[in-house]
């Protein structure tokens, strides 16, 4: 995985240079993640490693699939595929993403539930997160119901745990010491 990272920060830079130069940064983060979808589809796969298909040929159906695109990103497409890259896509958008989101000055935070956050909850919570961080939050929620109740948030390398199995867990910990 290592690897699959080192080949696609140069890719990734060059792209969020080109979309800060161009005002584009959000244009390019659509453009990514359809690219980085359609690169992990089974069917494209299997085209993207044919040996019979030149790489034009392979340029032009991946971007028949993404849509519409603009040329700067019709020519990433077609360096990628020359550089046979496609396979790193999915990290070429995240490692995108994060050089985006420290631009604008936003973290990403992980929230997970052991029920569903209604839209005040969340609301309240990222509120809360923003000024404990003192950044903008992105939050992404899922259900993980292990945690029996309450929540864990993860914003970067910090992780809140505010579950009732965490809790537990915590008390287990202190009752043995």
């Amino acid at each position: 995985m290592a690897e699959n990272i080192t080949l696609a920060r140069p890719y990734a830079d060059a792209a969020f240079q080109l979309a800060r130069t161009t005002g584009a940064l959000g244009p390019w983060q659509q453009a990514l993640d359809r690219m980085a979808a359609v690169a992990a589809d089974a069917q494209m796969v299997e085209c993207i490693d044919n040996p019979r298909l030149q790489s034009s040929q392979v340029a032009q159906l991946f971007l028949d699939v993404i849509g519409t695109v603009s040329a700067e990103q019709q020519n990433f497409v077609r360096l990628l595929v020359d550089n046979e890259r496609l396979q790193v896509l999915p990290e070429i958008r995240d490692l995108y993403v994060e050089l985006k989101n420290g631009q604008e000055g936003v973290k990403e935070a992980d929230i997970a539930s052991a029920f569903p956050l209604d839209d005040a909850t969340l609301k309240n919570l990222v509120a809360e997160l923003e000024a404990r961080f003192q950044c903008r939050i992105q939050a992404t929620v899922s259900l993980d119901p292990e945690l029996i109740g309450g929540v864990r948030i993860a914003v970067g390398d910090q992780v809140i745990d505010a579950s009732v199995r965490g809790k537990l867990a915590a008390m287990a910990t202190a009752l043995q010491s």
